[in-house]
């Protein structure tokens, strides 16, 4: 009796060896249409006559025709051939066609070169009173926590509180939703109707979110039940059958004397017994994050909150 306790014991030890955290790591990513993009104007002036005639203002329309159409490998060619030709006294339209240059990264998911371009500018001494101001520090923002920058990205943060507080509480409460930190969701201050969606969100995930300890727990007791629990039913009878067959076969070895080959199968079969218990707790943090990512899209999409919504201007 004392040595199943011990068998047991040693069982639940190393089990807890294979526990996965609870915690979420949502990827949660959102496609721009030309529709929206569209509907926001330019905040700069537009070409006269004399600009639209030289090269680069020729070059300057063809990138923000490209731009509008989300062509926006051909529309950062068009741009970049436009700041060789623009004359270097156009102080405001070769920081206009710098900016355009970061805007078409940004939208395209080139966070990175997003950030070269904006380090290779003349817009880090900018301020309010350039149109796009505003949008800029949304762009270097996002950009910032897109390549892990995360000081950069608060020191960002903090100037966009300083100057525009509305959209840093959004910012931040995007940003939550969006990394599946739920309990700095909770702690954020949100209108009403805000406060309303983000509740069902919550309240969805909860309802149908599976239990890691549970998955593991159940397949820990019978091989492939923790990945039926999470749906997974194919995965949950190859499980079963090979554990079955391994520890068939183990106590064959052993009870014809084959002490060898009944103890290299046990160790086999304790491979893909306790992996299972992982795979399950896997399977079950997995399926977590794909209903989370589903809810929470939804709801960044229906309240407009994906930083890209917080742009006011185009091309």
């Amino acid at each position: 009796m004392s040595r199943l306790s011990l068998l047991v014991l040693s069982l639940f030890a190393l089990t807890s060896c294979y526990r996965v955290p609870d915690k979420l790591e949502p990827q949660i990513n959102y496609a721009i249409q030309d529709k929206y993009i569209r509907s926001l104007k330019s905040a700069f002036p537009p070409l006269d006559s004399k600009e639209r005639q030289s090269e680069w203002g020729k070059e300057y329309m063809i990138g923000a025709a490209f731009a509008e159409k989300l062509d926006l490998y051909r529309a950062v060619t068009a741009f970049k051939r436009a700041e060789i030709f623009i004359p270097k006294n156009l102080t405001f339209r070769k920081q206009e066609l710098e900016y355009f240059i970061i805007l078409s990264y940004y939208l395209g998911g080139r966070y990175d070169d997003a950030i070269d371009a904006f380090d290779d500018s003349s817009l880090g001494i900018i301020d309010q009173k350039f149109p796009t101001y505003h949008d800029l520090l949304v762009i270097l923002y996002e950009s910032y926590s897109h390549t892990d920058d995360e000081k950069k990205a608060l020191r960002v943060l903090q100037i966009i509180k300083n100057t525009y507080p509305d959209t840093a509480r959004k910012l931040e409460l995007s940003t939550a939703i969006t990394r599946g930190d739920i309990n700095e969701v909770n702690k954020l201050p949100y209108d009403l109707e805000t406060k309303h969606e983000i509740n069902t969100l919550l309240k969805d995930y909860y309802a149908g979110k599976k239990s890691i300890s549970r998955a593991q727990a159940l397949n820990a007791a019978l091989p492939g039940a923790g990945f039926f629990y999470v749906g997974q039913k194919q995965s949950a009878i190859t499980s079963l059958l090979l554990n079955s067959l391994f520890i068939a076969a183990a106590y064959h070895f052993f009870n014809n004397g084959h002490t060898a080959a009944g103890v290299i199968t046990t160790s086999i079969e304790a491979g893909w017994y306790f992996g299972g218990i992982y795979g399950a707790g896997e399977a079950a943090k997995l399926y977590n994050e794909r209903l989370y990512e589903a809810k929470a899209f939804n709801s960044l999409n229906q309240r407009q909150l994906f930083p890209v919504f917080f742009l006011n201007y185009g091309f």
